[in-house]
């Protein structure tokens, strides 16, 4: 396969997992492969996917293989070559729409089908668009005008912990700003099940406003780490400004007035996902974001909770 990368920020911050492709056969991770550069400067780079099995043979007879691009790494697919007959395969499952913040883009999981969504969506068998992005998720209209267009028989939006991570909105502003995102999406999609998630547990910001830092670290072995603090002042929430608690609070009670004349609009308590006790068995590495057995931990329980059931279906 040929790739065209557009961002290599994942290359050169060591903090960060190396941006690799995934490849499924028949459902089952078989490979990693990394883009290498060619030797021509804006040439394509060359992803080998051959070693898609431990003995570097696929098995014999059809089979459904499926590529994962790198959640770390954008890039344009340029082409794709095979020493066997291809063919496309039009999507089995549900088109599912997520949108979220970095945690729903995959940091810092170890491989783009070992994100929270995408463990979601192959056990639910759901076609995921993801639409997680790392360091914003701020209620932009277009975003909110993207998901509208797009076809869709199962939308959700984790919304709130980036608002408090940027410290972009006061609870004056928030409030409306997600009533606009909602009305938007209800432009395009009046009677798609739409699941408001709040935020998931974070202590650093549970009680504390943002802007959050992020501070680097040399372990022992060398390796580097980030390490988050929330750097707000608690005093200033009684004037407006916004913690988890907060946030969790407004998103709760605008969903729960919506849906009294909007069946199709659901809440997901983000805590039933991920909340204290699961930080005291699984914490967050970095104060922020899960690790790759806790995205699989957040994944598995959400396709219980919400792809699993008649509105996320």
């Amino acid at each position: 396969m040929q790739v065209l990368p557009t961002d290599l920020g994942a290359r050169q911050d060591p903090a960060r997992p190396a941006p690799v492709h995934d490849v499924l056969v028949d459902g089952v991770l078989t490979s990693r492969a990394v883009a290498h550069p060619c030797d021509m400067p804006d040439a394509p780079w060359t992803v080998e996917l051959s070693d898609a099995a431990p003995t570097g043979l696929l098995p014999a007879g059809e089979k459904l293989v499926e590529i994962w691009m790198p959640y770390e790494e954008p890039a344009e697919l340029v082409s794709l070559q095979s020493d066997e007959p291809v063919f496309p395969v039009p999507p089995a499952g549900p088109r599912w729409v997520h949108h979220g913040s970095s945690i729903s883009h995959g940091s810092d999981a170890e491989g783009p089908s070992q994100t929270w969504t995408a463990v979601a969506a192959l056990l639910s068998g759901h076609d995921v668009v993801n639409l997680g992005f790392g360091g914003n998720a701020m209620l932009d209209q277009f975003t909110a005008r993207t998901i509208r267009d797009l076809p869709a028989e199962v939308i959700t939006l984790k919304l709130g912990i980036n608002v408090v991570n940027g410290d972009v909105f006061r609870l004056r502003s928030f409030s409306p700003a997600v009533h606009g995102f909602l009305d938007t999406i209800r432009d395009g999609h009046p009677h798609t099940p739409v699941h408001v998630i709040t935020p998931l547990w974070c202590g650093i910001q549970e009680l504390t406003p943002g802007p959050v830092v992020a501070t680097h670290h040399t372990d022992d072995d060398g390796g580097v780490r980030r390490v988050f603090h929330a750097t707000g002042d608690p005093a200033h929430v009684s004037k407006g400004r916004l913690d988890l608690t907060v946030v969790r609070a407004e998103l709760t009670r605008i969903v729960t007035e919506r849906a009294s004349t909007d069946p199709d609009l659901h809440l997901v308590d983000g805590l039933e996902l991920y909340g204290p006790d699961d930080a005291q068995t699984r914490p967050l590495p970095d104060g922020l974001h899960p690790d790759t057995a806790t995205h699989r931990f957040i994944g598995e329980r959400f396709a219980r909770a919400v792809l699993a059931s008649p509105s996320g279906r």
